[in-house]
């Protein structure tokens, strides 16, 4: 089984952004080494490029090992409030329902698909392609300066749209962040070019070659 045959009806690449469904989703971990787990799962649905909050969704996670302290300081989880929660198999059933028939939003992608990934491996499923805000950032800074950072974060891209950002390192606040990020940044583009869930999905191919052409 792959992840396909689990979320029908994904918009496709040639769908106008505004017509497809989106979801931003957003982790907190134990810390950031690939050993270690996924203790809270925020996502927030775009529909018709608005965000939808009556449908957000946020669990935490328990997970089998001791959050580090490094961890803990930034997103204030310790294991006792920890220990009650939903296991990760549980919590992805919830955070397949709310990515049913949309496309996945992240910021900085890599990191959180290193941690999704494996769990959904496991129960035999396939990351699909998805939106960086972080990468779609890029390339909105350097078509409108002529350069871009070699990375954003989600709360600096938020001040540079002028957007308010919800308290960081709490994964419902910063999934909602990111869909607030995500639809501004795609109405910037669009100013200039029409965009579709493949030029979104594909935005840091799009950074590339402006970087070697610009």
């Amino acid at each position: 089984m792959i992840w396909r045959a689990q979320v029908p009806g994904r918009p496709s690449k040639r769908t106008p952004w505004r017509r497809a469904s989106w979801c931003a989703v957003d982790l907190e971990l134990t810390g950031l080494d690939r050993n270690n787990e996924i203790i809270a799962i925020g996502a927030v649905p775009i529909e018709e490029g608005r965000v939808v909050l009556g449908q957000a969704r946020y669990t935490l996670v328990r997970p089998t090992i001791r959050p580090e302290r490094a961890a803990v300081l930034v997103h204030k989880l310790r294991l006792a409030d920890l220990q009650d929660a939903p296991a990760l198999d549980d919590a992805l059933a919830l955070l397949l329902d709310a990515l049913h028939g949309r496309a996945p939003v992240f910021h900085s992608a890599e990191v959180e698909r290193r941690f999704i990934a494996p769990a959904l491996a496991r129960r035999r499923l396939r990351m699909p392609a998805c939106a960086d805000t972080e990468m779609i950032g890029r390339l909105w800074l350097r078509q409108r300066h002529g350069r871009a950072p070699a990375n954003i974060s989600l709360g600096s891209l938020a001040r540079a749209l002028t957007l308010p950002a919800e308290p960081p390192h709490h994964a419902l606040g910063d999934a909602l962040t990111t869909a607030q990020v995500f639809i501004a940044l795609a109405g910037h583009l669009e100013r200039s070019e029409q965009q579709t869930v493949g030029s979104l999905l594909h935005a840091e191919d799009r950074l590339s070659v402006a970087r070697r052409f610009g």
